[in-house]
């Protein structure tokens, strides 16, 4: 909603400050369809140069990410908390070994089972299935501190990762304004090709040729750049929820008490999706 909500302020002030202005739209709307081919067309064709198709696909899927928002919400915190729990819940009742089917098989999991949409997250069950298998290799006999490491390794390498969708957004939105000026270049090019013409149409030409620069400058700052500023800030949200896993499964293993487990988890969240602490203890209750 705010999405639409800050596109339709960015368009409304520029054009309709222009238009109050006494400016003409017939001129920027008769240049803008190919002025725009030549800037986002160029920009895309450098993005594609300079990364991965993984990480070009990711660049553009995020803007979609922009208008749908996080991917996690205040339920599926909650579920990963109960998810994460009533696993360790069947190492502290059967024993260790007894999560051995659960971690080396997720899939065919009864507990991953009741989370669909968590256990559809590679990385998520990564999270929770690699230390817990190390659990159940060294039968129990595992350092708290040791895993916290190498869940922190993990989980740095993963936001390193995703966070080069949004550096991708960013550098497309820092090469738009001197495409931008390419654009207009070639607008000025096009017009000494025309230099015997009458002054009207000149003026035309120069004025399509600095559509040009605007449109650059207008998809940058506009845009693209805000872009990369949100899909940034949905990649630090989303990571919130490998913390949750990491801190539940590193207070286990140190022996902390539950609620001081639930405690430690629901810290690494933030207020608008945090479950509050009555709902994830009775989530917990008997596990």
């Amino acid at each position: 909603m705010f999405f639409f909500v800050g596109l339709g302020v960015v368009f409304g002030a520029v054009l309709g400050g222009y238009v109050l202005a006494g400016g003409k739209m017939a001129p920027i709307i008769k240049a803008a369809p190919f002025e725009f081919i030549i800037i986002a067309g160029a920009a895309i064709g450098a993005s594609l140069v300079g990364n991965s198709f993984d990480i070009f696909k990711a660049a553009m899927g995020g803007i979609g990410k922009c208008i749908s928002g996080p991917k996690w919400k205040q339920a599926d915190y909650l579920g990963v908390m109960v998810l994460v729990g009533k696993l360790l819940g069947v190492m502290k009742k059967e024993g260790v070994v007894a999560l051995e089917a659960h971690v080396e098989n997720p899939d065919a999991s009864p507990i991953f089972g009741e989370f669909p949409k968590l256990a559809k997250d590679h990385f998520i069950v990564q999270m929770i299935c690699d230390p817990l298998r190390l659990a159940v290799i060294s039968q129990g006999n595992l350092e708290a501190d040791t895993v916290e490491d190498l869940m922190n390794t993990a989980i740095k390498t993963h936001h390193h990762d995703a966070m080069r969708a949004p550096a991708a957004l960013n550098t497309m939105a820092g090469s738009m304004p001197a495409l931008g000026i390419v654009a207009c270049v070639l607008g000025v090019v096009k017009t000494m090709g025309a230099i015997d013409q009458p002054p009207a149409v000149l003026g035309a030409l120069i004025g399509a040729a600095l559509v040009g620069t605007m449109l650059g400058v207008f998809l940058s700052y506009g845009m693209f750049e805000p872009f990369a500023g949100r899909l940034g800030q949905i990649v630090d949200e989303e990571g919130q929820i490998y913390r949750v896993i990491q801190q539940m499964i590193v207070a286990n293993l140190r022996g902390q008490a539950q609620p001081v487990m639930i405690e430690t988890a629901r810290a690494c969240i933030s207020h608008h999706n945090q479950p509050s602490f009555s709902e994830v203890f009775d989530a917990l209750r008997g596990t």
